[in-house]
């Protein structure tokens, strides 16, 4: 028998061309940058970012103080979408390191200061701000004593005011050390986390590259008095005697009128046992890993509770109402029905379309949308896949999803109005609202901010190609990808309701109490889920600190959205049971509410824990912020509390036979 050939398919042949080049490669590193090896006197420059403060909140550029420029002039590095909106602006720097080459250096002096630098400067030193550094992608780190215990910092102070003294004194000697592995390319498998995700360096071949990688980078910042007529005399990066720091007031640079400031630096490289995928490390020690793990059990006894004691409670007795109800005869049910109070009374209303179903539509949709962009980041970052080393790229990926999940919250807002509705009609509406609605109020919050740095002056108000860009990708990606979701939501089959609307709805009967007061109050149990991490996540947007257990952000993750569906469910069945068929708000807002406890936990925030937080402007940046943030929330948790209370009255009146 002759067998026809078979051609390969060109897929297999991919595959094969991968696993030749995988054999021949030296490794492959994903998804960031291969690490850089440098050899002896290879030449680096340290770069710079903007200036901040945890008092003000308002970043400025770097070169707005008068600090040395480099020979070639000031020239940006390329910033993503992240960075642009975080107000990061990396600039290059004179500072210039020559590897395992020990040296001391002159910079640059300044002319005499005038009334407006010296203003400056001073302002800027007052407000605590913090000179942020980058070599080889890494952050400087300052390592300071506070009561015996050794405390880590990013960035270095611009200077600093003795207590009891009007006088201001400015940072104008840097003594770093530059931490560095030998690489000898022995062949040696290594698996670990780097850059921006998981690096995976496979055995080498028989070429041994060698070189030093740097996996630590730490200053000591000092300020010195030099005779500024001696100092002029040198020219950038000629040799000065070291410099021990600290050193008394007597010896400091004072920051005054007609005073020239000199700036000189020394570099020390300190050979380490640090691996590269692991530099990280001391920037991502995880303080607090106890409070962290108290927060999970703390939701999950909540969880338990709620799962424990009032679901199955109310699932029993669902389950005995429903089989009492169904072995009885037509003439007796009918009677049942007379006699009978709570959720089978509604049964001709539950199903009644709700107040702004238009509105519902549309936050569920954009709910849908801020959740589903959530979920995928964290649990891209809690597999490594983003790391502070990307600056920004959490931002960006955030953003990125947001954009192409539209069509999902199309399709799912379209679909929930057909179901309201009946009709498709009006479903491009729907859609626009749905693509508008969320990113309009931020728009808006943004821009009033925008216009309050405007007017500081501060590196972190967002330019104006940027706000172009922004509307592109809003109307040109957004927009388009929501109304193809729609659409497709016309083309899905409505959700059937198992029972009949009536025509005149049900009187529901006066309450002793009104029944948002409930709703309001169900807010609690999902904030307790949450605000032990919040207070985490708070301190790195607002602290300067490193934000990395997203292992443990996930978990909590997952706990809220149980949490909210459990208790949405349950403040559904208890306003059916009392004959209040206005249940689809409730549901909402059930859940949803805990946005209004995240918010007063931000004000509580401000108040007790942001108290150097100085200035009405920094005071309206962090509001305006945390109102978008809580927005989000609401609009998050609100929906998975409505789906799911959704499902389950779909579910508990199709049980019910109705004639």
């Amino acid at each position: 028998m002759v067998f026809p050939e078979r051609k390969m398919p060109g897929v297999c042949w991919v595959f094969l061309l991968l696993l030749l080049f995988a054999h021949i490669c030296d490794g492959f590193y994903l998804p960031g940058s291969y690490m850089h090896t440098y050899s002896t006197k290879d030449t680096i420059f340290a770069k710079v970012n903007s200036l901040t403060s945890i008092e003000t909140e308002l970043p400025f550029s770097y070169y707005s103080l008068p600090y040395c420029k480099p020979l070639g002039g000031v020239k940006k590095s390329a910033e993503n979408l992240g960075e642009l909106l975080m107000g990061d602006q990396i600039d290059n720097s004179p500072y210039r390191f020559r590897m395992t080459v020990n040296e001391s250096l002159y910079l640059c002096t300044t002319s005499p200061l005038n009334e407006h630098e010296v203003k400056l400067l001073k302002q800027r030193t007052r407000d605590l701000y913090q000179v942020n550094m980058i070599l080889d992608n890494l952050p400087v780190m300052r390592i300071a004593k506070q009561n015996g215990v050794n405390i880590q910092w990013t960035g270095f102070p611009v200077g600093f005011s003795p207590p009891n003294s009007n006088d201001d004194y400015i940072i104008n000697h840097l003594k770093f050390k530059v931490l560095v592995h030998e690489y000898e390319g022995s062949g040696a498998e290594t698996i670990g986390t780097g850059e921006d995700g998981m690096a995976v360096f496979p055995k080498a071949d028989n070429k041994k590259a060698s070189g030093f990688e740097i996996v630590g980078f730490e200053v000591v910042p000092c300020s010195v008095k030099y005779d500024p007529k001696a100092m002029t005399k040198l020219h950038m990066y000629d040799k000065v005697s070291s410099v021990n720091c600290p050193l008394g007031l007597g010896k400091s640079q004072i920051i005054r009128e007609r005073e020239r400031i000199s700036f000189t630096y020394e570099v020390e490289f300190v050979k380490s046992d640090i691996r590269w995928p692991s530099r990280w490390d001391a920037y991502l020690k995880m303080e607090g890993a106890r409070v962290h793990w108290f927060s999970i059990l703390n939701s999950l006894m909540v969880i338990t509770f709620l799962a424990g004691i009032v679901f199955v409670i109310f699932l029993r007795t669902v389950r005995r109402d429903l089989t009492r109800y169904e072995e009885l005869d037509k003439e007796a049910q009918a009677q049942m029905n007379e006699e009978l109070s709570g959720w089978k009374l509604v049964v001709g209303d539950v199903f009644r379309e709700p107040d702004c179903p238009k509105l519902l539509c549309v936050m569920i949709g954009d709910g849908v949308q801020i959740m589903g962009m959530a979920a995928v980041t964290i649990v891209f970052a809690a597999f490594g896949f983003m790391s502070p080393a990307s600056r920004g790229m959490l931002l960006t990926g955030m953003i990125i999803l947001y954009l192409f999940l539209g069509i999902v919250a199309g399709y799912v807002a379209v679909r929930l109005w057909r179901t309201l509705k009946g009709t498709s009609e009006g479903w491009r509406s729907v859609s626009w609202s749905v693509a508008c609605f969320f990113p309009g109020i931020v728009f808006v919050i943004l821009t009033v901010l925008n216009f309050i740095l405007w007017g500081s002056k501060s590196t972190g108000a967002i330019p104006i190609s940027l706000y172009f860009v922004l509307l592109s990708l809003w109307f040109c990606i957004s927009v388009p990808l929501t109304l193809i979701g729609g659409f497709i939501g016309t083309r899905a089959e409505a959700i059937q309701y198992p029972v009949r609307t009536n025509q005149i709805p049900r009187e529901i009967p006066a309450r002793k109490y009104p029944s948002w007061l409930l709703v309001l109050g169900a807010g609690t149990l999902p904030f307790g889920t949450l605000f032990i991490e919040l207070f985490f996540i708070l301190s790195s947007i607002w602290l300067g600190r490193f934000y990395y257990v997203f292992g443990f952000l996930l978990i909590v993750l997952l706990l809220l959205i149980i949490v909210c569906a459990e208790v949405s469910v349950v403040l559904t069945y208890m306003h059916l049971c009392v004959e209040d068929w206005r249940w689809w708000w409730k549901a909402f807002f059930a859940s949803g509410s805990v946005s209004l406890y995240v918010f007063l936990y931000s004000i509580n925030y401000l108040v007790f824990d942001l108290q150097s937080l100085s200035g009405p402007v920094s005071a309206i940046l962090y509001l305006g912020y945390s109102m978008i943030m809580a927005i989000a929330i609401m609009l998050s948790t609100g929906t998975i509390g409505f789906i799911t209370s959704f499902y389950f009255v779909h579910y508990l009146f199709s049980s019910v036979k109705i004639d």
